[in-house]
């Protein structure tokens, strides 16, 4: 007991004599210095043990790299697995050069952007390790790696793939010793010749070859920077992919790197970075479906990095119909060169999905993506273009889900919609006006919204988008997939007729959720995708959820594929008809006749296709119909045979007419007594099935719909047959100025007069009219009758808000009535 009570005592004596024999300094006490001490201890113990271990590390001969087994092939597939559309890498490219017959542009612009310190430092650069370990810690993963180039060859030809602690650690270990066993040119001369510069590109000779057409020696600076900036991901960077931009910046970024190192002047820097660099073209690969390879390729590199892509011996079985990409390439080629002549459309591109499933069955990018003349590589599937009318389902769908039906009616007439301009601007369509025309410059009157999204009539469409909420619609198109639009704000009124811009790809998915009864199944290229040794690493799995209700998609679909309502614009027989087939679609032409769509579906498939320029310059002025359908429609002929979908399911019927305001059951004159008036005089905007609101002139827009409303009646006096469908279609408005028919001059329509003062009733009237009296009354109430010319009547408000006058003109042959709506303030 007493001894080992004493053991205690004699470690703290000699914890004590320890830190007596520590300096002492007035700033930095014994217990720091003994912190120091033993910490230094335990590094130069690991530091021991970590020379130790690599002492005994074994590393091949370097004359021997070269026979080292290769990476294995990363092959895409079509849906059946059969058919190959591109291998990463196939038989591999390679050619050995000595450095000396290698460009000198192509080594300093490699080493500048990959290694600047490569001749100044031993195989490693512990900052650079230190710098990635800290990014690594911080971020998560291996998503840095801080390699020198001597580093890059161990991993390359020495090391597995894998991105590990341990494979690092023998990778710095490696590095360190093949530093010391060869020369820094021998270094280089491996690297340039090994490095991947993309699929089946390895070395710097075949790189130059494939890429230029000429020998690694005679690349020439501008070149050479591109060479130096494919290998940090190959397949990303590709020049024949969609990111040439990014490849674009990091080749200028080699280049202020040489000249910030050193290694050339600033003038070379400048004329490198003007020179336009041509690469050959990629036809000779044997490429199939190219612009959905690369799409995929940029998928799996994104997911998995550009390591698997290039080197993992990947299967990627793709969800592709190969017999259908085939039909859509030809007819895509054959149209596109036709429309070329004919419209000035020189380029196409087409979409094919299944509704249920959410799998591309087709994807064609341009008309042909070899051809340079049209920036054929570029991927209209994926580019961002302004949809035109094909946005307006959107919208019609967002107006369903508030309430609003198939069969309301509102008033197809020249409208000022701008509140920075006065109601009877209808004919300003200047700025800060905004007074837009239909397609044919007509304008129908009543109309149901049936009918106005079947003929894609635009003033219609506009009143829809504010009945249903600019921010609302954009949430129903986000919800079907469209995610390119942005914020709310971004956008006014003109975002119906195809204000935002969109990709073809998500707008044939977000069609696809009409086809599929509201439930979108995401865009999906892959059906399955393996490892070398047949593990699957991923596969299909249904991701469907319902986005949209049923019975709005309903409406959206009968309307669309109601042939008989968009015949008035199309014809009976138009490419958007399909015997023996219930197929919905709809087309889209913006203003500017830069881009012209139509996208259509039934439940079995949906197809979408754009025509016009890469290059964004217009076409002849003609609608989507005449340039684009032709081509959709006989893809479409020959996918309904493969993929016949069968009928929509119809809408369930609307309420009666006695529990829905009249104007939302297609009868926008049910009530003669209170006068022609559009919807926003009827119900409610935000909640139309509510009842009638106690006071429409609180809405900014009510006035501005009025005032042409009001212009129509009066012009179309007695025109209504039975269930308040017009007799005579009246295509705009009267010419100003001109007595046609009996109507309230005074006060003009949207006027707010004061409520303590009297005010005027003023009209105007054919001489032909031989009116006897005319009687006045303001809100259903009667006010006076005057029975000598000119018939005008001073009067008082009977009450504040909405006031409807109404004059009914008492003649020999019979009455005829006029009605104004003005407000009391």
């Amino acid at each position: 007991m007493n001894r080992n009570s004493h053991h205690p005592n004699v470690a703290k004596k000699a914890l004590r004599a320890f830190l007596r024999s520590m300096p002492k300094t007035r700033y930095i006490p014994q217990w720091a210095w003994a912190t120091a001490a033993v910490t230094s201890a335990v590094l130069f113990f690991c530091l021991g043990m970590f020379i130790a271990w690599a002492s005994v590390v074994a590393i091949p001969s370097i004359d021997n790299f070269e026979n080292r087994k290769l990476a294995e092939s990363t092959k895409i597939y079509d849906r059946t697995g059969n058919i190959v559309f591109y291998d990463v890498h196939g038989s591999v490219r390679r050619t050995t050069l000595p450095l000396e017959k290698i460009s000198p542009f192509i080594q300093k612009s490699t080493i500048a952007l990959e290694d600047a310190q490569f001749y100044q430092h031993h195989g490693v650069r512990f900052s650079s390790l230190v710098r990635a370990f800290w990014a690594n810690l911080t971020q998560g993963g291996y998503s840095q790696g801080g390699s020198t180039i001597t580093q890059q060859v161990v991993k390359n030809t020495l090391l597995t793939q894998d991105k590990t602690l341990l494979r690092k650690i023998k990778e710095i270990v490696l590095a360190l010793r093949l530093d010391r066993m060869y020369p820094k040119n021998k270094i280089l001369e491996t690297y340039l010749n090994e490095t991947g510069y993309g699929g089946t590109v390895y070395g710097v000779q075949e790189a130059s070859q494939y890429f230029f057409g000429v020998d690694a020696m005679d690349v020439d600076l501008a070149q050479a920077s591109y060479l130096a900036a494919l290998p940090q991901a190959p397949t990303h960077l590709s020049p024949y992919g969609n990111h040439r931009d990014q490849l674009d910046s990091r080749a200028k970024l080699a280049l202020q790197r040489m000249f910030e190192n050193g290694l050339i002047t600033k003038q070379q820097q400048t004329d490198a970075a003007k020179e336009k660099v041509v690469f050959r073209n990629e036809a000779g690969a044997g490429i199939k479906a190219p612009h959905f390879v690369f799409y995929i390729r940029d998928y799996i590199e994104q997911k998995y990095g550009s390591d698997a892509v290039e080197n993992s011996g990947l299967r990627v079985i793709t969800t592709l119909d190969y017999d259908l990409q085939q039909k859509a390439e030809e007819v895509v080629h054959r149209y596109a060169l036709s429309n070329e002549k004919s419209f000035n459309a020189s380029n196409a591109g087409l979409v094919a999905i299944e509704p249920k499933t959410g799998q591309i069955l087709a994807m064609v990018g341009s008309r042909d993506y070899f051809d340079p003349a049209i920036d054929g590589k570029v991927n209209i599937a994926l580019a961002q273009r302004q949809p035109g009318s094909s946005f307006k389902p959107f919208v019609y769908a967002t107006a369903f889900e508030k309430g609003y039906t198939p069969e309301t009616v509102v008033f197809d007439l020249k409208t000022q919609f701008s509140t920075n301009c006065q109601p009877q601007d209808v004919l300003n369509d200047t700025p800060p006006c905004y007074s837009p025309d239909n397609y044919d410059g007509t304008f129908k009157g009543p109309m149901k919204l049936r009918d106005a999204l079947a003929t894609s009539e635009n003033i219609p469409a506009i009143k829809v988008l504010y009945l249903a909420g600019i921010k609302d619609s954009i949430a129903t198109a986000e919800k079907l997939g469209i995610t390119t639009l942005g914020k709310a704000g971004h956008y006014g009124l003109t975002l119906v007729l195809g204000g935002g811009e969109v990709t073809l790809l998500e707008m044939t998915g977000a069609y696809s959720v009409f086809a599929n009864d509201g439930i979108r199944a995401p865009e999906t290229g892959i059906l399955r995708i393996e490892d070398k040794n047949g593990n699957i690493l991923e596969s299909y799995q249904d991701q469907s959820q319902q986005v949209l209700e049923p019975e709005i998609a309903r409406k959206i679909n009968d309307i669309l594929s109601d042939n008989v309502a968009r015949t008035p614009e199309f014809g009976a027989a138009s490419p958007l008809y399909f015997p023996g087939y219930n197929v919905a679609d709809k087309t889209g032409t913006t203003n500017d006749f830069r881009d012209t769509w139509i996208i259509g579906y039934t439940p079995g498939i949906a197809a979408g296709s754009w025509a016009g320029n890469n290059d964004n310059s217009p076409m002849v002025k003609k609608i989507a119909a005449f340039i684009v359908a032709p081509m959709w429609h006989e893809f479409m002929v020959y996918a309904l045979a493969k993929y016949p979908g069968g009928d929509f399911t119809p809408p369930s019927p609307e309420a009666t007419s006695e529990t829905l305001p009249g104007v939302l059951t297609g009868d926008w004159n049910s009530n003669p007594s209170l006068g022609v008036h559009d919807i926003l005089y009827w119900v409610n905007k935000s909640d139309p099935r509510s009842g009638t609101p106690t006071n429409p002139s609180s809405d900014s827009q009510f006035y501005y719909w009025e005032y042409p409303v009001q212009l129509w009646a009066q012009t179309n006096a007695g025109a209504v047959g039975e269930g308040g469908i017009p007799i005579l279609e009246i295509p705009g408005t009267p010419p100003q100025n001109t007595i046609t028919s009996f109507i309230i001059t005074s006060p003009a329509v949207g006027t707010f007069v004061n409520w303590e003062q009297p005010f005027t009733i003023a009209v105007s009237y054919p001489s032909t009219l031989n009116i006897q009296s005319i009687t006045y009354s303001m809100n259903g109430v009667e006010v006076d009758t005057v029975s000598a010319p000119p018939f005008s009547l001073t009067v008082r408000p009977t009450g504040h808000g909405p006031t409807i006058l109404r004059a009914v003109a008492h003649t020999a042959t019979g009455n005829v009535e006029a009605t104004q709506a003005i407000s009391v303030q």
